[in-house]
């Protein structure tokens, strides 16, 4: 089994990256003891303040490549692909994490379709957009990795779920009901399971992982830290095998209930 130090891919996407989880994942990334030839951070919008660090990384690293995305629209995806298959070519991604997310914070009794809809949009929909679009170039990593098995390493889906995605668990609800959230989560969580039986005979790992409560600019309820949170990520990313294919994890490794 793989070890975190030892931890290597050749390219790794991150969705939603320019603040947050993600940015945090992709600074992770970057000082990796073996780094990624390339790492492909996103942002809706290239020009808004929230995406300035992120901007500044790119910069001052040459295998940090910054590009436009919206994960609910199509063409834009389409568009992020072509970048990404320049610079990739043959090689193909090694490492897709679906990160992007929204939530409201309305409970059971003002929970309506517009604010449900948005989420779907983004939490759910935007994930299957992304992994069909990116699959060609997933498959092309599997078959260029002399890795038997299934790994991180080799070529795998990440989507960003939550625990609040849990019908067992119901974590916080006496805080908290986000119905939307939760039951986006729950689907995306029901998206992995399919996914992971579809594309783990192109060698492709499909893992939901849950990030934990991370203090996080819209987070009131927080526990750890984005620094933790991608540390214990990364880690548990470093030692995904195919027994873990399908499953429901936390930032700790912990397998959680659907």
């Amino acid at each position: 089994m793989a070890k975190a130090a030892d931890f290597s891919v050749f390219s790794v996407l991150v969705t939603g990256s320019n603040r947050g989880i993600g940015l945090g994942l992709v600074k992770r990334f970057l000082q990796l003891p073996c780094p990624p030839k390339w790492i492909f951070a996103t942002t809706r919008d290239m020009e808004a303040e929230k995406s300035k660090e992120v901007k500044q990384l790119a910069c001052r690293h040459p295998n940090l490549v910054l590009l436009q995305l919206d994960v609910t629209i199509l063409e834009s995806i389409q568009a992020a692909l072509k970048e990404v298959e320049k610079r990739v070519g043959d090689g193909g991604l090694t490492l897709l994490i679906n990160n992007a997310g929204r939530w409201f914070f309305e409970n059971l009794e003002n929970e309506n379709a517009k604010d449900m809809q948005t989420l779907y949009s983004v939490n759910t929909i935007g994930p299957l957009q992304m992994s069909q679009a990116f699959l060609s170039l997933l498959k092309k990593a599997a078959r260029k990795s002399p890795r038997q098995g299934l790994s991180s390493s080799k070529a795998a889906i990440i989507n960003i779920s939550s625990a609040l995605g849990s019908m067992e668990v119901m974590l916080i609800w006496e805080k908290t009901q986000i119905v939307s959230y939760r039951c986006s989560k729950a689907a995306l969580n029901m998206l992995t399971k399919c996914q992971s039986l579809e594309y783990s005979a192109s060698g492709i790992l499909t893992v939901a992982i849950h990030p934990g409560l991370v203090n996080t600019r819209h987070n009131p309820y927080p526990e750890i830290t984005v620094e933790e949170s991608t540390r214990g990520i990364v880690s548990v990313l470093s030692m995904l095998s195919e027994e873990d294919n399908g499953t429901f994890k936390d930032w700790l490794g912990r397998r959680l209930p659907w």
